[in-house]
């Protein structure tokens, strides 16, 4: 490989970079965008591929972000590669918060109230096990329902900027490849 390291970092290193990236998270979420507008796709696929990203990063099942986004940017038409990259969304220092949203939202759809502690008292010794069937009653089937209004709104409220920024950005290059083409000596 041309550009590959000489001495590849260690274990803890790479556990660094992928909590905290190396240059700064301004820049790693500008080259995440480019990555999203760079897309060869229509602006709409590009679009709905990201919110289908963002949307699969509300559920609470991790493993399984990716193969729900893909799923459902192939029934609406979306692009896979934006798909993936919205997933992008759920990464560990914003999973607590979109986790306790998600919980306080299921908890207000299943009881119509919102409760002042939504977590069991128990929970503890609940994690400590980690029995899915102990689990799903109080945690795991509350914030799956809450993911699902969330997931949404989050995707809607995604969908329209990032579909006007890939239309702007499409239309600057064609316009750019325009120029090029008016400036060639012939």
């Amino acid at each position: 490989m041309l550009f590959r390291r000489r001495k590849l970092p260690g274990i803890r290193e790479r556990l660094r970079i992928a909590l905290w990236p190396r240059r700064s998270v301004g820049r790693s979420l500008r080259y995440f965008g480019k990555r999203v507008l760079r897309l060869r796709a229509t602006p709409h696929a590009i679009a709905a591929g990201f919110a289908c990203g963002i949307f699969a990063a509300f559920i609470p099942l991790l493993g399984i972000h990716i193969a729900v986004a893909v799923t459902v940017a192939w029934l609406i038409g979306g692009n896979f590669a934006a798909a993936i990259i919205g997933t992008t969304l759920g990464n560990p220092l914003i999973l607590p918060f979109i986790w306790a949203a998600t919980l306080e939202a299921g908890s207000f759809v299943m009881t119509g109230s919102l409760s002042a502690d939504p977590l069991p008292h128990h929970l503890g010794s609940m994690l400590r096990h980690l029995d899915f069937a102990v689990l799903w009653g109080p945690l795991i089937k509350p914030m799956l329902i809450g993911a699902v209004p969330l997931g949404l709104a989050a995707a809607l409220l995604v969908y329209f900027p990032v579909r006007w920024a890939a239309t702007s950005f499409q239309d600057r290059r064609k316009s750019g490849f325009r120029l090029e083409k008016v400036a060639e000596p012939t």
